[in-house]
């Protein structure tokens, strides 16, 4: 063993200790960020919470994914989230990885008030490593002799950023954790607040790492089935989406927190992150409010070809069509000819549809909603 002695090593294991004063901002933004969320998903209508609820699990197992590196394709989560949801879709063969972590994530959000138990566990990893042929245990802890390590740098001279507890003691841990999970999410247990629940079962389920791979994309899914315990629905968070455009601060983080069990730093970082991704949320709710405005006012207004082109537009999210729409990109989109798009886009400006901006060739047109 390291020289290095892990979290997991000290005698208080697993009793993590932090300042619950440190953290009462960001808890207290928890609560009314959570009201705020629940009181704007009331003014969505039925076919755009479902939209709504496609778009944050869809992006919820693509950031998931890329975060361990791994690069999925954005249509087949769709396609299987829907397939899992029980919503119509086309019948488009989908590869495992795509179907499997969808079939997670609409597990998580459909069950999420079910008490955590081993087998659930194991069936989120039969999920993830669906179609996998390279892993020893699947659906099961780990069983190798190795010493289950979290490495980086070259093969002969490897930095070691953490090293878990031995295989042998996954069940005693595990049922530690599961047990650990399960009384803070009762109903009588009130004095360990949302936030800190949420980052410790995080840090907690990482340190243990008990299975051979997919860890992390557990642990997030478990920090979720907490928010979601805590707020007594769904959590509808952006978790995975917000640690991704910012991963490597995720993993400084984690690493700075597993030598010892004070992990106040984690919990303010942690924290913090889940109040961004509420927040994402929130863009996410507002946008979609705005797209029932835009239809209802104007879909009369527009012919097929405009119609088509604003469609695109919605489809490219809150934060845009990326460098506003051209008319070139009117054009290939509406399939049409480059005097029938500069006709179209000038009546969607006249009919206040579209905002313009710039001249000549760096002319950009722009959804005129107010996001």
């Amino acid at each position: 063993m390291a020289h290095k002695i892990w979290n997991w090593q000290q005698k208080e294991w697993p009793h993590f200790t932090y300042d619950e004063d440190a953290l009462k901002t960001l808890e207290l933004k928890f609560s009314q960020n959570t009201g705020t969320v629940l009181g704007a998903f009331k003014h969505v209508n039925e076919n755009e919470k479902e939209h709504l609820i496609v778009e944050i699990l869809s992006n919820e197992a693509l950031k998931t994914s890329e975060i361990e590196g791994e690069y999925l394709d954005r249509d087949s989560i769709q396609s299987s989230i829907k397939r899992n949801l029980g919503l119509k879709v086309d019948k488009k063969k989908i590869a495992p990885a795509e179907f499997g972590i969808s079939e997670m994530m609409v597990d998580l959000y459909k069950n999420f008030n079910t008490p955590l138990s081993h087998q659930q566990l194991f069936d989120w990893h039969k999920m993830l490593t669906n179609g996998r042929r390279d892993l020893k245990d699947i659906g099961t802890y780990r069983t190798h002799e190795d010493p289950m390590q979290v490495v980086s740098g070259r093969l002969d001279k490897p930095t070691i950023h953490f090293e878990a507890p031995p295989s042998h003691d996954m069940l005693k841990e595990m049922e530690q954790f599961v047990l650990w999970f399960n009384t803070m999410h009762s109903e009588t247990e009130h004095s360990v607040l949302p936030i800190a629940k949420a980052g410790i079962t995080h840090l907690y389920f990482v340190c243990i790492h008990p299975f051979e791979d997919g860890n992390g994309r557990i642990a997030r899914a478990l920090t979720e089935k907490s928010v979601a315990q805590s707020v007594g629905q769904p959590a509808l968070i952006s978790l995975s989406k917000t640690i991704e455009s910012n991963k490597k601060t995720y993993y400084n983080t984690l690493e700075n927190n597993n030598k010892s069990l004070d992990i106040n730093d984690w919990l303010l970082y942690f924290g913090q992150t889940i109040l961004d991704a509420q927040n994402d949320t929130l863009k996410l709710i507002d946008f979609l409010i705005e797209k029932a405005k835009f239809f209802d006012r104007y879909t009369t207004l527009m012919n097929e070809r405009q119609i088509k082109v604003v469609i695109r537009l919605f489809d490219s999210g809150y934060e845009g069509f990326k460098g506003g729409l051209s008319a070139e990109n009117y054009t290939k989109i509406a399939k049409t000819s480059a005097s029938t798009a500069t006709r179209d886009l000038k009546d969607m400006v006249d009919k206040k549809m579209l905002i313009k901006t710039g001249e000549l060739k760096s002319t950009r047109y722009w959804l005129n909603i107010k996001y």
